[in-house]
C-alpha cells in the first residue's frame, strides 16, 4: 500500500473543482453569482470553443489591487468571516473556492476597477500561478476564461455535445434573470445575442423577456407575507388551464438564491392537487425571503439544498401564498391606516368598496361580498385596546357586507353538440365545457358545507365488494358519513346504500361506489378529497344534456363565483377563449 504523504495545492484545488466546476454552466453559474454580489446592473455573458472559452463582465463594485491575489487563493472571501456569519448569509457565494478551482482547469484573465482608482488591475492565471499588472480599464471586472478543462483531458470526454453544455448554461441565465429582475443580463454564444434581458426589476417583464408574451396572459401574481415569522413569497404561478409536461417549469429561490427544494416542490404539488391533470405541471416563477438564521444553504458544494428550522411552517406558508394568487387574494402596497379605532370604520368600507381582493391584512371576499382581517391585525389590535367590548365592536363593523352590484346577464349564444355553452363576450367567444364547469362549482360548494344535505334510500341494491374494499370501506365510514352516504354491511362482502348525498340521490349507488374506488385506484390518500370529486361528478349536469337558456344562464353564473375557475377537480380545463381580433384576422376582416 502506498505511503500517505501531502498533496500539492494545485492538485488540492483541482479536486475542489472537481466539486464547484462540474461543466462549464458552472463556471457561469459562479463568475455570475459573483457579480451579482458585486453589485452590478449590468452583467454580459460571452460563449465560444464549444463552451470551453467563457467571457463574463459585469459593471459592479471590481476587486481592490491589494485584494486581487488573495482572491484567487482558496478558501479566501470577503462575504464571511466567523463561524456564525454561516447562519447569516446574504450573499450568494460565501466558500471562496470558485476562483482557486477555476484557475486550476482553465486559462484566465481577470481584468477589474474600483471607483477609488483611475486605473485597474489586469491578473493572469495559468496552472494555479498568478500574475499581476496594471492596465486601464473601466470599473468592474471581466473574467475571460480559455481553454477550460485544458488540463484535465479526463474530465473533456465527460462532457455532453457544445449544444447540450450551452443548453445548461442557458438554463442557469434564464434562471438567474429570473431570481434577479433588478440586473441585465445579456447572453451570447459565438456572437450571437440568445438572450438579454433589460433589468428594469419588473419581473413579469423578465418573464416576458425570458419566455414569450403568451405566458403573461396565464399567470397570477403571488404576493404575501408574515411579519411575526419574517417571511414573504413573491412571484407568479400559471393558471391550472396552463400546465407543462415536467417540472422545468419551477423556479423556486430561497432569498434570491435558485434552489432544488423538495418542501417547496411539494408545498406547489399540494396547491394544484386537484387542479390540474395527473403528469401535468404549472408554471412557477417565485422568491421565498426567509431569515437567514432560519434556513441552512451550507449543505452542499452547489448550495442549490437547503434545510430550514422549521419546515411545516415554510410549507404552510407557501400552500396557502399559492392558493392564495390563484384565487387573486394578492397583498396591495398601501399607506392608508385601517381602523385602529372602531371609529374610522366608515373609511374602511369607503376604501374597499370598488372591487378590492387584498389589502395585506384586509381582504375582499367577491363570492361572499364580505370583508375580511387577518389573525395578524386582530392580535395587534387586541394588544392595543384595552376594552374586550371594544374589540368585539370592531370586529363587528368590518364584518360587513360590502354592497354588492346586480350581475349582467351572460350572452348565450347557444350549445354546441349539447355538451358545450357559446358565451359572446365584448373582446371575443368563451366555450364552457357545462359538465365540468358545473362540476366545479359543486366541487366548491361541498368543500364549504359543514354538514351536507343527504337522501335516505327506502330501497338499495345490494352492492358486493372485495375484501380490500370492504376494509377500506370500514376503516373510512366516518369519511363517507361525513359526506352524506350512509353505509350498511348486510354481509362481510355485501353493502346497501342508506342515504346518499340529495345533490345525487337518482344516481344508482353501485355507480358511486365504482366511481370512488376508480378514483382511489390503489391509492388511499385524499380519500375524503376523491369522495367530494365523485360526489360532484355524479351532481353535475351530463356532456350531451340539452339545455334551455336559462339552466345555460345558471350553469355559467355559479361557474363564475368559484375560486378556482380553471379545471375540474379531475384537471380537465373548462373554458376555451377566443379573442375576437384572432377570429376577424382568420376570416381577414380588420375587426
Amino acid at each position: 500500500m502506498a505511503r500517505i504523504k501531502q498533496l500539492s495545492k494545485h492538485l488540492i484545488n483541482q479536486i475542489a473543482a472537481g466539486e464547484v466546476i462540474e461543466r462549464p454552466a458552472s463556471v457561469v453559474k459562479e463568475l455570475v453569482e459573483n457579480s451579482i454580489d458585486a453589485g452590478a446592473t449590468k452583467i454580459s455573458i460571452e460563449i465560444n470553443n464549444d463552451c470551453r472559452d467563457i467571457r463574463v463582465a459585469d459593471n459592479g463594485c471590481g476587486i481592490h489591487p491589494d485584494d486581487i491575489m488573495l482572491a484567487f487563493s482558496k478558501h479566501a472571501t470577503s462575504k464571511i468571516a466567523t463561524d456564525e456569519d454561516l447562519f447569516d448569509i446574504h450573499t450568494l457565494g460565501f466558500r471562496g473556492e470558485a476562483l482557486a478551482s477555476i484557475i486550476s482547469i482553465s486559462k484566465l484573465t481577470c481584468t477589474t476597477r474600483t471607483a477609488e482608482f483611475d486605473t485597474g488591475t489586469k491578473v493572469k492565471c495559468e496552472n494555479s500561478e498568478v500574475k499581476q499588472v496594471e492596465t486601464g480599464c473601466a470599473i468592474g471586472t471581466i473574467m475571460d476564461i480559455k481553454d477550460l478543462f485544458y488540463n484535465l483531458p479526463a474530465r473533456l470526454k465527460f462532457l455532453k455535445s457544445s449544444n447540450t453544455e450551452f443548453s445548461y448554461i442557458q438554463e442557469l441565465v434564464q434562471a438567474l434573470a429570473l431570481a434577479h429582475p433588478e440586473c441585465s443580463l445579456e447572453l451570447k454564444k459565438n456572437g450571437k445575442t440568445v438572450l438579454k434581458t433589460s433589468g428594469l426589476n419588473n419581473l413579469l417583464q423578465t418573464i416576458k423577456e425570458v419566455y414569450s408574451s403568451d405566458i403573461i396572459a396565464n399567470l397570477k401574481e403571488v404576493l404575501k407575507t408574515d411579519t411575526l415569522s419574517g417571511l414573504k413569497i413573491s412571484g407568479y404561478v400559471s393558471t391550472p388551464d396552463y400546465t407543462r409536461s415536467s417540472k422545468k417549469g419551477y423556479h423556486i429561490y430561497i432569498n434570491s438564491r435558485t434552489v432544488k427544494c423538495g418542501v417547496f416542490q411539494k408545498a406547489i404539488d399540494t396547491a394544484y392537487k386537484s387542479l390540474i391533470a395527473s403528469g401535468k405541471y404549472p408554471f412557477v416563477v417565485l422568491n421565498l425571503e426567509i431569515p437567514p438564521s432560519d434556513v441552512d444553504v451550507n449543505v452542499h458544494p452547489t448550495k442549490k439544498e437547503v434545510r430550514y428550522k422549521n419546515t411545516n411552517q415554510v410549507f404552510n406558508f407557501i400552500y396557502t401564498s399559492i392558493q392564495a394568487g390563484l384565487m387573486n387574494y394578492v397583498e396591495k402596497q398601501t399607506n392608508q391606516t385601517f381602523y385602529q379605532t372602531p371609529e374610522i370604520q366608515d373609511n374602511v368600507v369607503d376604501f374597499v368598496r370598488p372591487k378590492l381582493e387584498s389589502t395585506g391584512d384586509i381582504f375582499f371576499d367577491k363570492q361572499n361580498d364580505t370583508v375580511y382581517i387577518s389573525d395578524r391585525l386582530m392580535r395587534e389590535q387586541e394588544e392595543k385596546t384595552d376594552s374586550t367590548s371594544e374589540i368585539k365592536q370592531v370586529q363587528k363593523q368590518i364584518f360587513i357586507p360590502v354592497e354588492k352590484e346586480t350581475e349582467p346577464e351572460e350572452n348565450i349564444v347557444g350549445q354546441y353538440k349539447n355538451t358545450y355553452i357559446l358565451v359572446e363576450k365584448d373582446d371575443g367567444l368563451e366555450i364552457i365545457d357545462q359538465h365540468i364547469a358545473e362540476e366545479r362549482y359543486i366541487y366548491e360548494k361541498l368543500m364549504a358545507e359543514k354538514n351536507i344535505v343527504s337522501q335516505m334510500l327506502f330501497v338499495s341494491d345490494v352492492i358486493p365488494v372485495s375484501n380490500s374494499e370492504a376494509e377500506l370501506i370500514k376503516e373510512n365510514i366516518e369519511k363517507f358519513e361525513k359526506f352524506g352516504f350512509g353505509i350498511e354491511f348486510i354481509k362481510e362482502n355485501e353493502i346497501i346504500f342508506k342515504k346518499v348525498p340529495q345533490l345525487i340521490a337518482k344516481v344508482k349507488p353501485k355507480e358511486i361506489l365504482a366511481d370512488i374506488f376508480e378514483n382511489i385506484d390503489g391509492n388511499i390518500d385524499r380519500l375524503e378529497e376523491k369522495i367530494l370529486i365523485t360526489t360532484s361528478c355524479k351532481a353535475a349536469v351530463k356532456a350531451g344534456q340539452k339545455l334551455s337558456t336559462w339552466q345555460m344562464q345558471e350553469i355559467v353564473k355559479k361557474w363564475r363565483t368559484t375560486k378556482m375557475p380553471y379545471t375540474c377537480p379531475h384537471g380537465r380545463p373548462i373554458v376555451k377563449f377566443f379573442p375576437h381580433k384572432e377570429i376577424a384576422s382568420f376570416f381577414q376582416r380588420n375587426a
